[in-house]
This record gives C-alpha cells, structure tokens and sequence, in this order.
C-alpha cells in the first residue's frame, strides 16, 4: 500500500487522514472524527465506549475498523483507528450530533476533490489556498506557507535518498533543525504557541515561517553535497542547515531589537490583522 499522510480541516478542526493511492481509498482517523463531532474533550474515551456499545449490539462495525500509523503531535506514527468513507456514513449513525449531516456533505465532497486532483494537480494547490484564505491566512502567508510545503518535500525526498526513514528519524531530524534556528524542540515551540494538535508551520509568522524553510532548504542542500550516509551523519547536517537561519535570526533581531520566535499563533496573528484592516476603514 503507498500511502501518505494529510490532514483535513472540517469546521475549523483537523482530521487526519491517509490516502491509499493503489486502491484509491481515503482511511480518517476515527479519534478525530468522534472529537469533530462531539466536541468531546476526551474523544479517544468516547470512541472505546462506542465501541463497547456497538459489540454489545451485535454490530460487526467496530470490528471491521483497522487501523494504520498516522502522524501524532510529536511527529511519530502510532498505530490509530482509521475507517474509510462507506464505514464512517455507517459510523455517523451511531453518533448524534448537529454537524452529521455537514460532516458527510463533506466527506462526499473529498472524495469527489481526490478524483478531479488526480486528473489535474493543480487543483489540489488552488484547494490548499482556498483553505487557507477560508480561514483567515493573508495571501503573501499563503504563499509563504505553500512554498514552504514545497520545500518540506524536497527535504524529505533527500532524506529518503539517504536512507532515513519516516516516523522516528524524521522527526528527530526536524528537531534538530528547529532546535538549532529557533532554540526551542518542536514540542517546545507548539507549547509557546499554545497549541495542541494545529500544525506548528500553519500557526507560525511570515519571519518564522520563512526561517524555518531557510533552515530546511539549506539541510536539503548541504546533504545533496555531503552525501551523509548514516543517521548520525544526517544529523550533524541537520545541525549545519538550522545553524544557516540562525544566523540570518541573530542579524535580524540585532537590527530590529525583536525576537523572532514569539507565543504569537494563527489565532491571535489572524485577530491582529483584522484590528489593523478596523483601524484603516476609519
């Protein structure tokens, strides 16, 4: 199975998901779904006590649920209860809820997207900006944040060529990097910014956001040169490509008396932006 990891947003809550390109089947993070819609604050006790209901029901669905290592917070795969389109319809059923009916509006609708983004890649880039205008993000953050995606995929795809593997090595790597630029883990960083499951990249500043590929981008480029060929070689060129931004950090906020890395997340970055476009109609 070729499968990659993507995270959708459905009223403003992320659903991780994986597409499964040789059956060309969407498989959601059935966690996500119970918070989504719930609100639960506890969504993983919610969905065991569901299941515990459904088997007491004689219902085979719970059962046929499997499951598939899906990126967490801390930027490991764990083994998670996915299901695909047909069994989360079925799913839904069992769980009462307002947004049901929005929620399989939109699943029908991704299904649909998938199909057209296969014919046309295109379309999946004006999809991502869509998203991201619908959430509040500027347009020179999109573009930012767009290239910045980009760039992650050059990286990875040169890790890969070193041998490194996904999960584990990557997410190790991607601390050294952010460690070395920003001086915080990425566990750190998210806690700055008071984030919990949000992307670290989405809640970023242009400045940060443009540092952080800066660091990638040149990780990517000293390996290409390099040729690391163990995990502890990729790592001293981890700590190379993050030392290029950190430097171009130190200049900056020598001449601006700022620091780079703030607490600042979309949701306050997104609040600031809208007081200024206030103060400029009056």
């Amino acid at each position: 199975m070729t499968q990659k990891n993507e995270i959708k947003i459905f009223d403003e809550k992320l659903v991780r998901t994986i597409w499964d390109d040789e059956q060309e089947i969407w498989y959601f993070s059935v966690v996500d779904v119970v918070e989504v819609l719930t609100d639960s604050p506890r969504p993983r006790k919610y969905w065991n006590a569901l299941k515990t209901k459904l088997n007491k029901e004689g219902s085979q669905l719970s059962q046929n649920i499997g499951q598939l290592k899906i990126l967490a917070n801390d930027g490991k795969k764990y083994w998670t209860d996915v299901a695909d389109t047909e069994q989360l319809f079925r799913l839904i059923q069992s769980i009462h809820s307002p947004k049901a009916e929005p929620f399989k509006l939109w699943l029908s609708e991704i299904a649909s997207d998938r199909i057209d983004e296969l014919h046309d890649p295109e379309q999946s880039i004006n999809r991502a900006m869509y998203q991201y205008k619908k959430l509040g993000y500027s347009d020179s953050w999109i573009n930012q944040r767009l290239k910045s995606i980009e760039i992650r995929n050059e990286l990875t795809e040169e890790w890969k060529l070193r041998g490194m593997k996904e999960g584990q090595q990557f997410a190790t790597l991607t601390d050294i990097i952010t460690e070395t630029w920003a001086g915080k883990t990425t566990k750190a960083y998210k806690k700055l910014k008071g984030l919990k499951k949000e992307n670290l990249r989405d809640n970023m500043t242009n400045t940060e956001l443009i540092l952080n590929m800066l660091a990638e981008a040149s990780t990517k480029d000293i390996s290409a040169v390099v040729k690391p060929e163990t995990f502890d070689e990729n790592k001293k060129v981890a700590i190379k490509g993050g030392n290029v931004a950190k430097v171009a950090l130190l200049e900056l906020e020598a001449n601006t008396g700022k620091k780079v890395v703030t607490a600042l997340n979309a949701k306050s970055i997104h609040s600031l932006n809208k007081n200024r476009e206030e103060l400029e109609l009056e």
